[in-house]
């Protein structure tokens, strides 16, 4: 594969190891959080969130410029605006959470910021194999596990807003506000899930 063809792949690695960056971030806040710290963690979050929509610019620019591609030049923005989506929904998160004034972190919102993690790591392994899709042993595996993450964000999110619903010591002022930040990081899988399923789309194709 020629050089310049490459980069494309490369800058799919790039977007989706910001978007790691974000998520790790992200599980790091909740699990040490501090709510009145919070507005200098949104300003680094942004940084992240901000190098991720460099990325995909310097890419958009290399795009304007080549006839040739690797792929459809329909999958290649498809592929980098949806993985620069996991980033902003990232960052979605943490804005709720400055937004709706949350004092308090429950369980239920570290175990579903571990999950975004497993989901955007298992994403940037499938794109590191994404330019020997043809060959890659590996990648199939990769876009089922992201799947699967999602399907446990999904039960997990169902369990989290009910708790919060359930629980009698719990204000219903908090509860509505903690079940939109948790269907906000439910939102962060199944961006990551539509990633993966581009992937599995491009394979398709070209298969």
């Amino acid at each position: 594969m020629a050089k310049k063809e490459e980069k494309y792949y490369e800058a799919f690695i790039e977007m989706s190891g910001y978007s790691c960056e974000a998520a790790l971030f992200l599980r790091d806040i909740l699990n040490d959080y501090d709510p009145d710290d919070l507005d200098d963690r949104i300003e680094k979050m942004h940084s992240i969130e901000h190098s991720g929509d460099l990325a995909r610019h310097i890419m958009t620019k290399q795009l304007a410029r080549e006839f040739i591609t690797p792929i459809d030049r329909e999958d290649i923005m498809q592929m980098a605006d949806s993985i620069d989506t996991v980033t902003d929904k990232i960052e979605d998160v943490l804005l709720r959470l400055h937004m709706f004034n949350i004092r308090v972190v429950h369980e239920d919102a570290v175990k579903l910021a571990d999950i975004i993690v497993k989901c955007a790591t298992a994403l940037k392994e499938a794109l590191e194999e994404f330019h020997n899709f043809k060959k890659s042993k590996t990648i199939q595996e990769k876009v089922i596990e992201v799947n699967r993450l999602e399907e446990e964000g999904d039960l997990l999110y169902v369990q989290a807003v009910r708790r919060m619903f359930t629980d009698e010591r719990i204000s219903p002022l908090v509860a509505m506000a903690w079940s939109e930040a948790y269907h906000y990081m439910e939102d962060v899988c199944d961006a990551c899930e539509d990633v993966a399923d581009i992937i599995e789309g491009v394979i398709m194709k070209n298969s």
